[in-house]
């Protein structure tokens, strides 16, 4: 369980720039206890303990980058071409003999070089007269092989503590040697809804109710980023209720996410349900879609409520929950990284507040990237979430986009 100070997320006040607010949750958050030894097959996406430090050189051996001929850099011919015997041939997970002096290796990518070579002619670079072979001249000691450690040295650091596992750091292990890595264990996030006009798809509902999507949609994001995540339902607009509900999943998460039910409205009754079990400050966060937020802790466990709104509940997700998971699992702030675009629309915005214009990518026949925008607005379009490629990001100080501006775009794979 990860505890935290009562006041981890009072950062109440005036609406709080995104990047200040990102800062914060990094600098107050600590990563969860407890670790695990996972195989290999289990690795990809979870968060590294330790520093791996390489037990045996990559490559392991010194072997051909090319298919062609081996030989000792002190022999290579030089002002004229020059006839060699080949001596033996290696493939490929063969054994290399030691090189007789005067003679050549045919060899191929990724095989042994003989004891005694150092150089690598390419095949395509020799003449094959009978038995002869005739290397030209020019090629300089070394060329075309791969000595032991090139890649990464014995000893040295090859993945950094509380990195994020990706299929190419699971290569990396396996290269080698390794069959298990030492991992953070899940982050466990509770996620329920709340409201009276929702129900679970698939239930009864009346003519003034909606079907529940915001709940699967951050049970998605959640499992993306690794979390295990327990799936709690629907909590109605009672604060008594929903008092309970958020006290029982303190006990056993990490972390509860909620939507719906944060704003300031009569029938909102999260921020007093949360404050009958523990501490809330509202974060009204400069952030379109999204601004109301609600960030507390009940008994030692941090609570994020998340507007109904399931756009709004998207970008509060990648630009609040997102970070905080990080933090909580361990890892190092990952920061999303914008594509540079140009519009193809116009668009007036607030200053003093970051905007995100849901996009979609087009190329052009010269190769320019494109931002389109959906041609609707509202917070409560799910299309526009599925017809689009991404998020077109707006700082504080724009006051507005012409076509033909350039734009930050931010595609929504990265933003999990």
């Amino acid at each position: 369980m990860a505890q935290l100070s009562d006041d981890c997320f009072a950062f109440g006040g005036a609406l709080m720039p995104v990047d200040e607010a990102l800062v914060l949750i990094a600098a107050r958050l600590v990563a969860v206890d407890g670790f695990e030894r996972v195989p290999l097959h289990d690795a990809d996406n979870r968060v590294l303990v330790a520093d791996l430090a390489a037990p045996v050189p990559l490559p392991l051996f010194a072997n051909s980058a090319v298919d062609g001929y081996a030989i000792a850099g002190a022999d290579l011919p030089q002002d004229h071409p020059r006839a060699y015997m080949a001596s033996q041939r290696v493939t490929a997970g063969a054994l290399a003999q030691p090189l007789v002096t005067g003679t050549v290796a045919r060899i191929f990518t990724g095989a042994p070089m003989p004891a005694g070579t150092d150089t690598v002619f390419m095949q395509e670079d020799v003449e094959v007269d009978g038995d002869k072979i005739i290397l030209p001249p020019g090629l300089k000691a070394r060329a075309n092989m791969r000595p032991a450690g090139e890649d990464i040295a014995q000893g040295a650091i090859a993945i950094s503590a509380d990195t994020r596992l990706r299929p190419q750091h699971v290569a990396l292990a396996a290269a080698l040697g390794l069959t298990e890595l030492t991992v953070r264990r899940r982050i466990k996030v509770a996620v329920f809804s709340t409201g009276n006009e929702v129900v679970t798809p698939g239930a009864a509902r009346t003519s003034a109710q909606l079907y529940d999507s915001n709940r699967f949609m951050l049970a998605a994001m959640l499992r993306r980023l690794g979390c295990d995540v327990s799936d709690l339902g629907i909590l109605r607009d009672e604060r008594e209720l929903l008092a309970v509900g958020l006290k029982q999943a303190a006990r056993e998460h990490d972390l509860i996410l909620t939507s719906g039910g944060v704003s300031t409205g009569e029938e909102d009754h999260m921020r007093d349900a949360v404050e009958a079990v523990g501490s809330l400050v509202l974060w009204r966060m400069a952030i379109k879609p999204g601004r109301p937020v609600a960030m507390g802790v009940i008994e030692g466990t941090p609570f994020i409520g998340l507007p109904g709104n399931p756009v709004a509940s998207f970008v509060t997700f990648a630009y609040v929950v997102r970070p905080v998971v990080l933090a909580l699992a361990g890892v190092r702030m990952e920061r999303l990284v914008a594509l540079p675009v140009r519009a193809n629309f116009a668009y007036k915005k607030k200053k003093g507040r970051r905007e995100y214009v849901r996009t979609s990518l087009n190329v052009l026949s010269d190769g320019t990237l494109e931002a389109q925008k959906f041609p609707r607005e509202g917070a409560g379009l799910l299309s526009s979430l599925c017809e689009t490629d991404g998020l077109v990001e707006l700082a504080e100080d724009c006051e507005g986009v012409s076509p033909g501006d350039n734009v930050a775009f931010i595609a929504y794979p990265n933003l999990f």
